[in-house]
């Protein structure tokens, strides 16, 4: 008798509008086959199971979905992966992927831009390659990378940080640490932060900075009140910006 196929896990982008006011249309955003491969899925893996159904209500919009969205088998990850990340932990991500062994393809979402960068999603990327399920990552929005084009730094090398501290002290000695690193080596340093405290760390990153060092900012990406700029913090501390930074924001700094 022949064994049941494996399903496969996609990784599913998400737009960047979570949280936001206002939101992109999601045919703007997502390439058109994503949208379908979405569409088709039952079985999802995700951080919150309420935002997953927003979005698939939103993938229905365009294209039906095979299941109802009342049908859909939704997964959450459990919380302490969220809190402390799950790369290199011990959370076991395999029960999560029974229904691939039993031929189910499964979706893993995030609640914006590509699951498992900035995001969780990582141990179930590795229990998918331990099963020996195929992993496929769909085409869609992705923060950093925009941010990181539109800055005008080094993208041959560089780093994504994750959160700053949020201690005024230890934020301003992390800041120093980056600013030392991104100019001995040419190394890019990407960070974010929650939207309600980006404008306390550009506040943190000019009266630190050395004026010579070059600051990107991309705000509300993919919307219609996005924008960036990037030029050296001599100049950020003379025009700061008047344009609000109150949507996702990605900080970058470098040479």
């Amino acid at each position: 008798m022949n064994s049941v196929a494996k399903g496969k896990l996609y990784l599913v982008p998400a737009p960047l509008d979570f949280g936001c006011d206002t939101q992109a249309p999601l045919q703007d955003v997502m390439p058109l086959g994503t949208i379908q491969i979405a569409a088709q899925l039952s079985h999802w893996i995700c951080e919150n199971a309420k935002s997953t159904r927003a979005y698939l209500k939103r993938i229905n919009e365009l294209q039906p979905l095979s299941h109802p969205v009342q049908a859909q088998q939704i997964q959450e990850l459990p919380r302490e992966v969220h809190k402390k990340g799950d790369h290199g932990g011990n959370f076991d991500a395999k029960p999560l992927l029974a229904a691939a062994l039993q031929g189910q393809n499964i979706g893993l979402v995030s609640e914006a831009g590509m699951p498992a960068i900035a995001d969780p999603g990582s141990s179930v990327v590795r229990a998918a390659h331990d099963l020996g399920l195929q992993v496929i990552a769909l085409t869609g929005p992705m923060s950093l990378m925009l941010a990181l084009a539109s800055s005008g730094l080094s993208g041959q090398n560089f780093a994504f940080v994750g959160y700053l501290p949020q201690d005024g002290g230890e934020r301003s000695q992390r800041i120093r640490e980056l600013e030392s690193l991104a100019l001995k080596t040419g190394q890019t340093q990407l960070f974010i932060e929650t939207p309600y405290r980006n404008t306390a760390l550009l506040q943190a990153l000019l009266q630190t900075l050395q004026g010579n060092t070059r600051l990107a900012l991309s705000c509300g990406l993919t919307l219609d009140k996005s924008w960036s700029r990037s030029a050296l913090a001599s100049s950020w501390k003379r025009d700061k910006p008047s344009a609000p930074l109150d949507l996702p924001t990605v900080f970058c700094i470098g040479r």
